[in-house]
């Protein structure tokens, strides 16, 4: 990438949109095109057409999507097969007609087998069942990573696909209905803290282990591989470290400084038992996350107590 190439961010308000748009400015590119959901719904195949055709992006980030957490995942599965579906088959397709150099589709960790031996190898893609709480969604994620191949394959497109681990920072969802993990317990605790409320309940057993990588580290490597990668298939990005999700939770309590006790909804759904990438590959090419997790969270939770957004729900 030249810093006056045209460079297309989908899905730029989001928190992984926005992280990639932050990387691409540190370094001086500053013909970012960017289109908010009501400006453009990717969805709606004519509308892409058009944008790609006025707007001819020498790269795309492909960073649009219906996202959740596993109850939203659940929930509205027609939703999240259907719109993930449509949003990446219109960009791919479309970045293709107009001849886009380089593209990168987004997917995420949920794309692998939910007993798939650990930790989790590119390899390990299309070898046993999905996890079947967000099975339309990871789906759609496997769609785009072989449309990907297949428009590579036939008519010789430089479309990548990365597979981010867990992620958390900024324009983060705080939901609780439709959130992750970890922004869902930033919340739990900050409210808990606000109305001195002196237990935060945790869903699941605290057993199932997960890796979360930081937000601007995420958009480093998107950065780095989008210059210095060019295969098919997929690469994982991560820290190729896990968490107990109790530990994660202790942690927050005390970045927090929440006083009160924890209490584990054993009703509540685990999910898949342990999501740790191996990031070998990632590596082998130069590059490793740099955020520490608890530094990580401490500035998340610094920047949105200042905003104030968890005392807006």
């Amino acid at each position: 990438m030249e810093q006056q190439s045209k460079i297309y961010v989908a899905g730029h308000r989001g928190m992984v949109g926005s992280a990639i748009v932050r990387r691409l400015q540190q370094d001086g590119f500053n013909e970012i095109i960017t289109r908010t959901s009501a400006e453009l719904d990717l969805r709606d195949q004519s509308a892409t057409a058009a944008f790609f055709k006025e707007e001819r992006p020498d790269y795309v980030f492909l960073a649009a999507a219906k996202v959740g957490g596993i109850i939203a995942n659940n929930t509205y599965r027609a939703d999240f097969i259907y719109e993930n579906m449509m949003i990446q088959s219109n960009v791919i397709h479309h970045a293709y007609l107009n001849n886009v150099k380089k593209l990168m589709f987004l997917g995420s960790s949920c794309i692998y087998p939910k007993l798939a031996p650990q930790p989790l190898k590119e390899d390990y893609l299309l070898t046993g069942l999905l996890e079947p709480t967000n099975e339309p969604y990871a789906i759609a994620k496997i769609a785009g990573i072989k449309m990907c191949d297949a428009y590579r394959a036939q008519y010789g497109c430089n479309f990548v696909s990365v597979m981010p681990t867990n992620l958390y920072g900024p324009n983060d969802n705080y939901d609780l209905n439709n959130s992750h993990v970890l922004p869902a317990l930033l919340r739990k605790f900050h409210e808990a803290n606000q109305h001195n409320v002196e237990e935060v309940v945790v869903w699941g057993t605290g057993t199932p282990m997960r890796e979360f990588l930081h937000a601007d580290d995420m958009a480093d490597a998107c950065f780095y591989l989008m210059q210095h990668y060019n295969e098919e298939g997929l690469i994982n990005i991560g820290v190729g470290e896990d968490i107990s999700i109790k530990d994660l939770a202790l942690l927050i309590k005390k970045i927090t400084g929440y006083e009160g006790r924890l209490v584990f909804d054993t009703t509540k759904p685990d999910g898949t038992p342990r999501k740790l990438m191996d990031v070998t590959k990632l590596q082998n090419l130069g590059w490793k996350a740099k955020i520490g997790l608890e530094e990580g969270i401490t500035s998340v939770y610094n920047t949105v107590k200042k905003q104030g957004i968890l005392t807006v729900f």
